[in-house]
């Protein structure tokens, strides 16, 4: 049923590859658990006491509660999957409860850093200089994930609209603008790209390596690294940072809450609605060092 339910998410849910290795990896652990412990093998024959021990388990083990949500997450989507084919008569998984955990405000970079970073700081006039600038222009201003940036292609790039079409969770596009000040930098790689690489078979891909081939998280990663630490002293310096630096940024200067969920790609205004508490943050300090009834 383990294989089903995988090939379930797969071909008919069509879940990205990283969501899969998420929920194999989540149903393998406990299976080997079940078996260990009750010597029973089949996780569909597990009930609810056995379930919570694992919950339990991992808890004591210090997993922290988002992962252990996110394990409960995916048990809840393998059962309801085994009750829908008739494969258990009642589900197991209707007296667990998440977790309950505190939202952490987004980490997020300053305005005035990121203006240093993308209108004063020196990039190498070469491929690679161009390459990085582009990575973190595209970042922060378009608010793309990490996997969206990595699988962009130069034809999702429309020159004439100004916008990028990208693929994101659940194999959904959408269309995100672009800044205008972007499009002469996208020209100026691009060319730099086909006269350097003109053979590459990953050519169609817009962002490539210095060995020519399809980008991948780790290069990615660096690059941010690499250039958020001239400007920013911020532990986490991700391209996840950046993301949400674009949708802190947007709603600093008004826009819809509605909006932002689209161009993120969110599923829901859930997912928008933690950027709020950022600017409540912001206007309380506004507050306590403006109003003279603060202190």
């Amino acid at each position: 049923m383990l294989a089903h339910f995988l090939e379930h998410i797969r071909y008919e849910k069509r879940l990205s590859h990283h969501t899969l290795t998420a929920y194999r990896n989540d149903l393998e652990q406990f299976q080997a658990f079940l078996n260990n412990r009750f010597e029973l093998e089949g996780a569909e024959k597990a009930d609810f006491h056995q379930i919570r021990s694992w919950i339990v388990e991992l808890v004591e083990n210090g997993l922290d509660k988002t992962s252990v949500n996110r394990k409960i997450a995916t048990l809840r989507s393998f059962y309801g999957f085994l009750l829908r084919r008739k494969a258990i008569t009642a589900d197991p998984m209707l007296k667990i409860q998440a977790l309950k955990t505190s939202r952490k405000i987004p980490v997020f970079v300053e305005e005035k850093p990121m203006e240093t970073l993308l209108d004063e700081c020196d990039f190498p006039d070469d491929f690679s200089g161009l390459r990085d600038k582009l990575v973190l222009e595209l970042l922060y201003g378009t608010g793309i994930r990490l996997s969206e940036l990595i699988g962009l292609k130069t034809t999702d790039i429309n020159l004439y609209e100004k916008t990028i079409t990208v693929l994101g969770k659940r194999n959904k596009h959408r269309i995100i603008p672009v800044p205008e000040t972007l499009f002469s930098l996208l020209q100026q790689y691009r060319e730099e790209k086909e006269n350097r690489f003109p053979q590459s078979p990953d050519g169609l891909y817009l962002i490539l390596s210095d060995q020519g081939i399809k980008a991948y998280p780790v290069l990615i990663q660096r690059i941010v690294k690499r250039y958020l630490g001239l400007v920013t002293t911020l532990k986490k310096k991700s391209p996840h940072v950046l993301r949400h630096t674009y949708a802190t940024h947007l709603l600093n200067h008004g826009a819809d809450l509605n909006a932002i969920k689209d161009l993120l790609g969110h599923s829901s205004l859930a997912a928008t609605q933690v950027y709020t508490h950022t600017t409540i943050e912001k206007l309380k300090k506004t507050y306590e060092q403006a109003h003279p009834k603060a202190k």
